[in-house]
C-alpha cells in the first residue's frame, strides 16, 4: 500500500502493523506542517534523531514538498519511501522514518544503534602470534574489520535479505577480479532462493546452500577471525557475513583447510609444517586407534607385541564385557562427559571433567568394569580428537563407525571402510571444487600450501582449484 498525503492515515496504518511499546511515534511541527518521527527505541539513536533530524526540521521556515524537508536533514544516508511496508521494514531494521503531512513520501534516515559486544579474541580460535580480533554479532562491524585489512575498491559487499519473518541481512563478500564470478553467481542464486521463517545464525545458511544435505562432511568453511576471512578472500574465495552471527562463511571449501591454522603463516615455516603433520597424525589416531585395538584383540592377536599382549591379558582378566563392547561403553561415557562439561557452567564444567576423568575412570578400573588399556586408548584418542577442533563433529561419528565395523569384521572391515571413505571424499566437491584438492586431482602448484607448506617466497600463485582469473598473487623481482 502506498503512502497517503494524510499524516494521520499513514500513522494509523503503520501503528496497526507494528503496534509495540518500543516503537515510538514522536509528533512535532516541521516548519508549517505536522510531522512524525517513527523509530524503534532500542535500535535507533534517539539523540541523533533529535539533533540532526527533528531540530533542523522544526527550525525550517516553510516546507512545501519532499525535497524541502530532505534538504534540512543533517544526515548523509537517507532514502525515499513510497509504501507502508517500506516504512515498517526500515523501522524494524533500526532506521528512523520521517513522515510529513500533505507529502506522500517518507524519509528514512540511517540512525541504527544496535546492541553489540566489543571486538575481542574469539574463544574458539586463540593463538600465540597474530591478530587477536574476532568477529561480533554486528554485520557492519564485521565488514569494517575486513575493510581494515583489504583497502581496495575491488572488495565488493552485496546485501541480501533472507527470512520471511526475521528479514536477516546476509552479505556476500568477494574481491572483483580475484574471485571466480561463477561461484559468486551460484552463491547469490542459492541464497536468494532460501525460503525460511528466520535466519538466526550463519549455520542456517550452511544447511541451505550445501549441495549434499545429508553429508557428515563440511561443505562450507567457517571462521571467527577477520584475518583468516580476509586471507581466504585474497586467495579467491567468496565470503558470507550474516547479521547476528559472529561466524563468517567461505566457499569453496576443501578438507585441507581444517588442517591449516592462521598461526601457520605467522611463525617459522619448519614449525608450521611440523604442526600440520602432527594434526594429520592426531586425526588418524583419534579415528583409528580404538578400532585397531579392538580388531587386534578380537581377530589379530599376532599384531600385538608379546610383552604388551601379556599386559593386556592381565588387565582384562575378570572383565565381564567383550573388547568391542567395553571400548564402546567407555567411549560413550567419554562423549557424555564431554557433552556435560560443555553444557554446564564453566567452573562447574571444569569440576565435572576432573571428577569424570579421575574419580569415575579409576573407580571403573578398580571395580573391574573396564581395563586400564581401554581407558588409556580412549584418553589418547580424546586428546588427539581436539588437535583439529573444526573436525570434531565429523571425527566423533567416524570414530564410532570404525569402532563398530572393527568389532564385527576386524582389520578387513577397517580397510574396506577406509577405502570407501577415501573414494567418497575423492568424488566429493564444494561449489565445483574437488574436496581433496590439491591431492585429488594432483596439482603440484597448489601443494605449496598443502599438508607441507612451502616458503613464503615460493607461494607466488593463487590456488588453481579456485579458478581465479587473477592467478598471480605476488611477484619478486
Amino acid at each position: 500500500m502506498k503512502l497517503s498525503s494524510s499524516l494521520k492515515e499513514n500513522v494509523k496504518n503503520i501503528s496497526e502493523q507494528i503496534s509495540a511499546d518500543d516503537i515510538i511515534f514522536y509528533s512535532f511541527t516541521a516548519g508549517n506542517l505536522s510531522a512524525v518521527a517513527i523509530y524503534a527505541e532500542d535500535l535507533s539513536d534517539k539523540v541523533m534523531i533529535g539533533k540532526q533530524v527533528v531540530k533542523p526540521m522544526q527550525e525550517a521556515d516553510k516546507l512545501n514538498d519532499y525535497n524541502d524537508f530532505k534538504a534540512v536533514v543533517n544526515l548523509p544516508e537517507t532514502e525515499e519511501l513510497f509504501t507502508l511496508s517500506d516504512c515498517v521494514q526500515k523501522v524494524l531494521a533500526g532506521d528512523g522514518v520521517i513522515l510529513v503531512d500533505q507529502i506522500p513520501v517518507g524519509l528514512s534516515v540511517a540512525t541504527r544503534k544496535p546492541a553489540s559486544r566489543a571486538v575481542t579474541e574469539p574463544p574458539t580460535a586463540s593463538i600465540l602470534k597474530g591478530p587477536r580480533e574476532g568477529f561480533v554479532e554486528n554485520a557492519q562491524v564485521n565488514m569494517s574489520l575486513v575493510r581494515q585489512r583489504i583497502k581496495t575498491p575491488d572488495l565488493k559487499y552485496e546485501k541480501l535479505t533472507v527470512g520471511e519473518i526475521s528479514k536477516t541481512t546476509v552479505g556476500i563478500v568477494y574481491i572483483k577480479g580475484v574471485a571466480n564470478q561463477k561461484t559468486v553467481d551460484e552463491l547469490r542464486e542459492k541464497i536468494s532462493k532460501i525460503c525460511v521463517d528466520g535466519v538466526i545464525d550463519s549455520s542456517y545458511i550452511i544447511k541451505s546452500i550445501s549441495n549434499r544435505k545429508t553429508s557428515m562432511f563440511k561443505q562450507v568453511g567457517s571462521t571467527e577471525k577477520p584475518d583468516i576471512f580476509s586471507s581466504k578472500l585474497l586467495e579467491g574465495r567468496v565470503g558470507i557475513i550474516v547479521d547476528g552471527s559472529p561466524i563468517a562463511l567461505t566457499v569453496p571449501f576443501i578438507l585441507l583447510e581444517d588442517f591449516q591454522s592462521s598461526e601457520d603463516y605467522y611463525i617459522n615455516t619448519y614449525r608450521a609444517n611440523f604442526s600440520r603433520i602432527l594434526r594429520v597424525i592426531a586425526v588418524i589416531i583419534s579415528i583409528m586407534l580404538p578400532a585397531f585395538f579392538v580388531a587386534a584383540q578380537l581377530f589379530h592377536l599376532q599384531f600385538i607385541p608379546l610383552a604388551f599382549l601379556l599386559t593386556i591379558v592381565g588387565s582384562i582378566k575378570g572383565i565381564p564385557l567383550s573388547p568391542s563392547v567395553e571400548m564402546f561403553v567407555t567411549l560413550l561415557i567419554f562423549e557424555i562427559l564431554n557433552e556435560a562439561s560443555i553444557r554446564m557452567p564453566r567452573y562447574v564444567g571444569i569440576a565435572m571433567s576432573v571428577v569424570g576423568a579421575l574419580v569415575l575412570g579409576e573407580t571403573a578400573v578398580n571395580a573391574g568394569m573396564v581395563s586400564t588399556p581401554t581407558i588409556m586408548i580412549i584418553a589418547l584418542s580424546g586428546i588427539c580428537f581436539y588437535a583439529v577442533p573444526d573436525l570434531n563433529e565429523t571425527l566423533s561419528v567416524l570414530r564410532i563407525m570404525f569402532l563398530t565395523i572393527a568389532g564385527f569384521m576386524g582389520g578387513y572391515g577397517i580397510i574396506l571402510l577406509s577405502a570407501g571413505l577415501i573414494t567418497y571424499l575423492c568424488a566429493f566437491d564444494s561449489f565445483g571444487t574437488p574436496y581433496m584438492s590439491p591431492y585429488s586431482p594432483l596439482n603440484l602448484n597448489d601443494m605449496q600450501d598443502g599438508i607441507l607448506m612451502g616458503f613464503y617466497a615460493e607461494q607466488t600463485m593463487r590456488p588453481e582449484f579456485l579458478k581465479s582469473k587473477n592467478k598471480r598473487r605476488k611477484r619478486f623481482d
